[in-house]
C-alpha cells in the first residue's frame, strides 16, 4: 500500500504549520522547504483549509495556520479527508469484476488490515509529530 503524495504532502504541510505555531506559514516557504510544486501544494493547503484543519488569512500579510490544536487532529481523519480511496485490490471497488469476490477470502483479511492501519493512525496526533524549527534547518533568528 502507498499513500498518494496528495496525503504525504497534507501530513508535512501540518507538520510545519504546527511547528510554526502561531506564526502564518506561506504556500510560497513551504513548498521552498520541502522541494514541492508551489501549484500542488495549493490544492493541498485548499484541500486542508475545507477539511477545516487550516485557516487561511488573506491580505498582504496573510497565510495560513492551523484552525485546530495539534493534539486534536488525528492522522487517521487527515488521511480519511487526503485519500481519494483506500481501495487496496479491485474487490474494494465500485467497479469490481473479481469471479471469486463471493466467497473468497483475502477480502476480509485486508479490510482487517487496512482498518488496522487507519486505527493506528488514528491514535496519533499532530501533536505526536512536532519537530523543533532546527529539524526544517531553520536557524534562530540573530
Amino acid at each position: 500500500m502507498r499513500l498518494t503524495h496528495f496525503s504525504d504532502y497534507a501530513l508535512r504541510v501540518l507538520m510545519y504549520a504546527a511547528m510554526r505555531g502561531e506564526n502564518l506559514i506561506t504556500i510560497e516557504e513551504t513548498a521552498g522547504l520541502y522541494g514541492i510544486s508551489r501549484a500542488h501544494l495549493m490544492k493541498v493547503a485548499n484541500q486542508l483549509t475545507r477539511a477545516g484543519y487550516l485557516k487561511a488569512i488573506r491580505g498582504r500579510s496573510g497565510g495560513l495556520a492551523l484552525a485546530k490544536r495539534p493534539d486534536s487532529i488525528r492522522l487517521g481523519d487527515v488521511l480519511r479527508a487526503t485519500e481519494p480511496d483506500f481501495a487496496l485490490v479491485e474487490c474494494f471497488t465500485a467497479d469490481n469484476r473479481c469471479l471469486i469476490t463471493p466467497r473468497c477470502r483475502l477480502r476480509g483479511a485486508l479490510h482487517e488490515a487496512l482498518a488496522a492501519f487507519v486505527g493506528t493512525l488514528d491514535g496519533y496526533t499532530l501533536a505526536d509529530l512536532i519537530l523543533s524549527p532546527k529539524d526544517f534547518g531553520i536557524k534562530p533568528a540573530v
